[in-house]
C-alpha cells in the first residue's frame, strides 16, 4: 500500500508527515531499551514482507503484517514501520520520501488500533480463543490501512475516489491471508513463548 510520490496534495503530505512525527515520538518514548531487539526484528519482517508487491493504481498490494506489529509492539510500531519504509524508499524506490509520513501513518495507526482492540484477548484467553483475536488483528490491520490509503487519495482529489475504492476491495484477499498468518503466530507464541505476548503473568479465563 505504498503511495507513490507525485500523487498526494501538499496539505495531505504535510498533515500526514506531522501526524507520523507525533506517533513516532510517542512510540520512541514508550520503547524501553529491552524492547529494541524486538522492534528491530519486526521492522525487518515488515521490510521483507512488503518487498513483494503488486502495483494497484497509485499504490501497491502486498503483505503488511501491521496487525502483528501492533499486537507485539503497540506504539513502538510507529518507529519500526518508519524505518522500514524509509529503507524501502531509499533502496528500492517503493513509495517515496515525500510520502514517507503519510505511508507511515497509514500503516502504523491500524497497528496501534490493533494493540488496543485485540491484544487484551490474545493475552487473557487460552490458545483457541486467542487465535481468533489474532486473526481479527491481522485482518483489521489490512482493512484499516486500506481505508486510510483510500482516504489519503480522496482527500487529495475527487477523481481518485475510484482507485481508492479499488485499493480497499483488492486487499480483501490480503486481509484473509494476514489474518491466518497472525493467528498462526499467536498460536505458536502462546505455546512456546507466551511472555512475548505479555501473557506470562496473565491468567487465562477460558478452558478450551
Amino acid at each position: 500500500m505504498h503511495i507513490s510520490e507525485g500523487i498526494l496534495s501538499t496539505p495531505v503530505l504535510a498533515a500526514g508527515g506531522a501526524a507520523a512525527l507525533v506517533g513516532t515520538a510517542i512510540g520512541l518514548a514508550k520503547m524501553d531499551y529491552d524492547r529494541i531487539p524486538r522492534v528491530s526484528v519486526l521492522s525487518s519482517v515488515f521490510f521483507v514482507a512488503s518487498l513483494v508487491h503488486i502495483p494497484v493504481g497509485p499504490a501497491s498490494e502486498h503483505l503488511i503484517l501491521n496487525g502483528l506489529m501492533g499486537l507485539l509492539l503497540g506504539w513502538a510500531a510507529f518507529p519500526a514501520i518508519l524505518v522500514a519504509l524509509f529503507l524501502q524508499a531509499v533502496l528500492f524506490q517503493y513509495g517515496g520520501l515525500t510520502t514517507l509520513g503519510v505511508n507511515t501513518l497509514n500503516m502504523a495507526v491500524p497497528a496501534v488500533l490493533c494493540y488496543y482492540l485485540f491484544r487484551w484477548g490474545v493475552v487473557r484467553f487460552k490458545t483457541r480463543v486467542a487465535v481468533v483475536f489474532g486473526f481479527l488483528s491481522g485482518s483489521f490491520g489490512v482493512l484499516a490501512a486500506g481505508i486510510l490509503v483510500g482516504g489519503s487519495l480522496v482527500l487529495t482529489a475527487s477523481p481518485l475516489e475510484e482507485p481508492a475504492f479499488a485499493i480497499v476491495i483488492l486487499h480483501i484477499p490480503v486481509m484473509a491471508i494476514e489474518g491466518v498468518l497472525v493467528a498462526a503466530v499467536v498460536s505458536f507464541l502462546k505455546k512456546v513463548k507466551p511472555e512475548v505476548l505479555g501473557a506470562s503473568n496473565a491468567k487465562p479465563v477460558d478452558k478450551v
